[in-house]
């Protein structure tokens, strides 16, 4: 079994500066996690912990049932990829790859047959005499994750892996890091700031902020039921569009008011916002739930119109980006690539109320 386990714990650095703060996580055999958010959130710091490359200030690190708090890392049976790879460059890739095995004294016969193993399995079985100067990034990255493989830990360790490579290769290597796990059947632990990593690569993904963890689901939780603010802004891209108004009664039902923005609320949110009626709450909307005024789209249940002035149009490919305002408030609306829209022109959008979001002004949490 190579589950792992945090309880409590929490990381000081000097300073009195909290990088990790009192989190607990239950991490389960064969499962692939994603830590997620901003940079210094103490992503990286829980990951070094982990890993024993990092003391704990409080609290207890389990790999299995066995604590591992004062366990030096070469005892703790992790391996770990890097963001900048980490290889030595004065030595083949053959020898990188069997470096840790030589060190924990393999017989050569085991030595090569794990290395030819793994290189048939990452596509790098050709570069294996190469040094790692003649290696592209997304070579470099290939031994790294080969030089964990090899060793078969108990669990996976990944610090930003893909950061250093370009657009098309970072996907790429998204997917196959994913191949692999299907296919070694081993705990991963991986840490990114970028969200589409942790949506596409996550079986739950952690969202970490200030070092305290906001949110801990499966990628659609995160995304359809987030607990607060800053999980439903983090999650999506582009991210979720935030309005600041009231709720107001009027004689046909409830209202989000914001002046520029009005909106009537669906029936099934009255219970959960009738006790903010008069009061200052924030609104949500993905941009992906605005539409143009299609045909008989806007007699639909939960459907509001809204009128806006175009500010910016991202041509996208397979669709548009357009930046708009109400007034003051700025939002982003996820169009068909082929809607007519000029910028400086006013455009009316049909917002999808029934997939809107309604959070708590001064605690930021989820209302509905």
């Amino acid at each position: 079994m190579a589950h792992v386990t945090l309880k409590n714990v929490t990381k000081i650095f000097p300073g009195n500066v909290i990088a990790v703060n009192n989190i607990s996580l239950d991490i389960k055999d064969k499962e692939f996690l994603v830590i997620v958010g901003p940079s210094g959130c103490g992503k990286t710091t829980a990951l070094r912990m982990i890993a024993g490359l990092e003391e704990i200030s409080s609290g207890d690190i389990y790999i299995g049932e066995k604590i591992v708090n004062d366990v030096p890392p070469k005892d703790r049976d992790i391996a770990m990829v890097f963001q900048n790879y980490a290889l030595y460059p004065h030595m083949t890739v053959r020898n990188n790859m069997a470096f840790g095995l030589k060190l924990r004294k393999y017989p050569r016969a085991e030595i090569d047959k794990r290395v030819r193993d793994t290189a048939e399995i990452l596509g790098i079985s050709e570069l294996l005499d190469r040094k790692p100067k003649a290696l592209s990034g997304g070579q470099r990255q290939r031994v790294a994750v080969g030089r964990a493989i090899v060793r078969k830990p108990h669990v996976f360790l990944f610090d930003e892996p893909l950061s250093n490579l370009d657009a098309k290769l970072r996907v790429q290597m998204r997917t196959e890091i994913s191949k692999l796990h299907a296919r070694l059947q081993a705990t991963m632990i991986y840490v990114t700031h970028d969200q589409i990593e942790a949506m596409t690569m996550g079986d739950r993904i952690v969202v970490l902020k200030d070092g305290i963890i906001q949110q801990t689901d499966d990628p659609i939780t995160l995304y359809d039921c987030p607990q607060n603010k800053f999980v439903a802004g983090f999650i999506g891209s582009p991210p979720m569009n935030f309005v600041n108004g009231k709720i107001v009664q009027e004689a046909d039902g409830l209202y989000f008011d914001e002046d520029n923005f009005k909106v009537k609320i669906p029936t099934q949110f009255k219970e959960a916002l009738v006790s903010y009626i008069g009061k200052q709450i924030i609104f949500g909307t993905r941009p992906e739930h605005l539409y143009e005024p299609q045909s008989g789209l806007r007699e639909r249940p939960g459907m509001a119109p809204i009128k806006a002035k175009v500010e910016i149009i991202e041509p996208m490919g397979a669709e548009i980006y357009v930046y708009l305002t109400t007034g003051k408030t700025p939002f982003i609306a996820r169009l068909d690539p082929h809607t007519k829209v000029e910028v400086d022109e006013m455009m009316e959008l049909i917002v999808d109320m029934e997939k809107s979001h309604f959070f708590d002004k001064d605690t930021e949490k989820t209302i509905v």
